[in-house]
């Protein structure tokens, strides 16, 4: 085998190495519920108005601030009590095979 050759196997290897350690770890932390939120803030609702521009509303306590998010972060628009929020039914989230049903179907 010709040193190019050898160096080709040993870098794929290398990478292959790399990738498998990359999904054991982000499997791993999933497993252990890092990166999910807790406390008392919760995303109520979300509307995109542009690219880059949304409205957010952000519920901490008892307390529903109205947040704009753009190009220069965020700003505050308005709060609400927590109780003047009407209460929405949380949709469904539709499983992975029936969104890939409904993509090639329509190809």
């Amino acid at each position: 085998m010709s040193p190019y050759a050898g160096y080709l196997v040993e870098t794929f290897v290398t990478l292959a190495v790399v990738c498998a350690l990359a999904v054991l770890l982000l499997w791993g932390a999933k497993r252990a519920g890092l990166g999910r939120g807790s406390g008392p803030v919760q995303l109520c609702g979300h509307l995109q108005l542009e690219a880059r521009r949304a409205i957010y509303l952000v519920k901490v306590v008892d307390t529903v601030y109205v947040l704009g998010g753009g190009e220069g972060g965020f700003v505050k628009l308005g709060e609400m009590p927590a109780s003047a929020l009407p209460a929405v039914p949380a949709a469904p989230t539709p499983a992975f095979a029936d969104v890939l049903a409904r993509v090639l179907g329509k190809r």
